[in-house]
């Protein structure tokens, strides 16, 4: 190392501060090493852990406990790959949009969706729930009938609960053929909240 070099080094990182630390994340995926980024995120509704790999957004969680969100990525680790990494930046467009979602601003979700985590019966119902527009609801027995079983309402009715994607796959649209709530996988009080915001009722934020 020349003089100029080693003033250059002193400038940078002046004596008794350490160097920056690397970007993990973006050495990790430049390296092949990192195959789905997670991220947590305060919302209205509660915190949700929020997770993507290459292909899109694979995963949104509620999560109601510590020992929730160590569940959720031991799941997502045997499910998909056990390459998984804090990397919130990499997650800041589904949180922008979940913001705005949440602040009335916005009616669709733009994200990329990963399907990877659903299958057969069942992603061909979250599909048809996808289609559902803002504002709008369907019913258990529809989607089934849209996903190819139009007696297959219980099927539908399980597919939903265990939705990978709640809110952007919006299941809290699915409601009974006689207008009641049905079930939802963050509890009841959650969907109301939901249906509320999309129907200009509340707004939260």
């Amino acid at each position: 190392m020349n003089d100029t070099d080693e003033l250059e080094r002193r400038l940078m990182h002046p004596p008794g501060e350490a160097p920056p630390l690397p970007d993990i994340a973006s050495a990790a995926a430049t390296a092949g090493l990192l195959d789905v980024a997670y991220a947590t995120f305060d919302s209205p509704v509660g915190r949700l852990l929020l997770a993507r790999t290459q292909r899109g957004l694979v995963r949104i969680a509620y999560l109601d406990g510590s020992e929730q969100e160590e569940a959720v990525l031991e799941q997502l680790a045997e499910k998909l790959s056990p390459r998984i990494l804090a990397a919130p930046a990499r997650l800041d467009e589904t949180r922008r949009e979940l913001d705005q979602y949440f602040a009335g601003s916005r009616d669709r979700f733009e994200v990329a969706v990963d399907w990877s985590l659903t299958r057969g019966f069942g992603r061909r119902v979250l599909e048809a729930t996808s289609r559902i527009p803002f504002g709008s609801s369907s019913t258990y027995q529809r989607v089934a009938a849209e996903a190819g079983s139009p007696r297959g309402y219980r099927a539908a009715g399980n597919a939903l609960g265990a939705n990978p994607i709640p809110i952007v796959v919006p299941c809290h649209r699915v409601l009974h053929a006689t207008g009641g709530l049905g079930g939802y996988t963050g509890g009841l009080q959650r969907k109301r909240l939901l249906l509320a915001i999309e129907s200009g009722q509340q707004q939260l934020g």
